[in-house]
């Protein structure tokens, strides 16, 4: 049974045509689920991974983004299981169930995570990802409305606007790591390699240079940065900008 709260939240979310009301959905992780961050993610069809859709704080931003560049963690594992996967001590956490993981989130003031897959029977779209600054499990009511946040916000994205009924026309969001797949783009023309090689080579030159994976992604895209041939030896060509 879901929180007084949590009922009268959920009619927010919605704003229009496909969009998420982000101050309900800071209130719903704040006041409801007791944690600091909210984030969501969709899976794209083409590389199998998770993609940003929306966050209601910096922090699950920047959990979410060395998940991506380390290619596992508890919000990848949710999405591709079905299930929920909740962490409450991430340091307690086996070093072999996500190599690197602990120690790459170790500066970050994440001390709890909480994943919600988001989809529809056999179906998965993707993961409500909840990160807190406490250790400690979520409690039964908390979990309840986790359960029926992700399933609001999974009708949310499989909702198609009627504009007969006069909803106004509006794209869906636009997916926050849009940079990532220019440049992984670019790479895999310019390497001559597939786009998923192309894309664990741009994650593994970021996560060697300790900078975000969209950081890097920005500089490849306006030519300041070229990887060369000897990018896994952490030997990166620049070039200025293009003539």
């Amino acid at each position: 049974m879901i929180s007084d709260l949590m009922a009268r939240t959920l009619p927010r979310l919605r704003r229009q045509a496909g969009t998420l009301e982000l101050d309900a959905l800071r209130e719903a992780g704040r006041l409801a689920l007791g944690v600091d961050c909210l984030a969501v993610s969709l899976l794209t069809t083409d590389t199998g991974r998770r993609e940003p859709l929306w966050y209601s704080g910096a922090l699950a931003r920047r959990f979410e983004d060395i998940e991506y560049v380390l290619g596992s963690g508890p919000s990848g594992e949710a999405a591709a299981r079905g299930r929920p996967v909740l962490v409450p001590d991430l340091a307690a956490t086996r070093a072999e169930r996500w190599p690197m993981l602990a120690a790459e989130s170790a500066p970050l003031p994440v001390l709890a995570v909480f994943c919600f897959p988001l989809g529809v029977g056999a179906v998965h779209l993707g993961t409500l990802t909840a990160v807190r600054r406490t250790r400690g499990p979520l409690t039964g009511a908390q979990t309840d409305d986790a359960f029926a946040l992700a399933a609001a916000i999974t009708s949310l994205c499989l909702a198609v606007p009627d504009h007969d009924a006069g909803t106004p026309e509006e794209d869906p969001p636009a997916l926050l790591r849009a940079v990532v797949h220019q440049a992984t783009g670019m790479l895999s023309v310019q390497l001559g390699v597939p786009l998923s090689e192309a894309l664990a080579r741009l994650c593994a030159c970021a996560y060697a240079s300790g900078r975000p994976v969209g950081d890097i992604s920005r500089d490849i895209v306006d030519r300041r940065l070229r990887l060369g041939e000897n990018e896994e030896r952490n030997s990166f060509g620049r070039e200025g900008p293009a003539p």
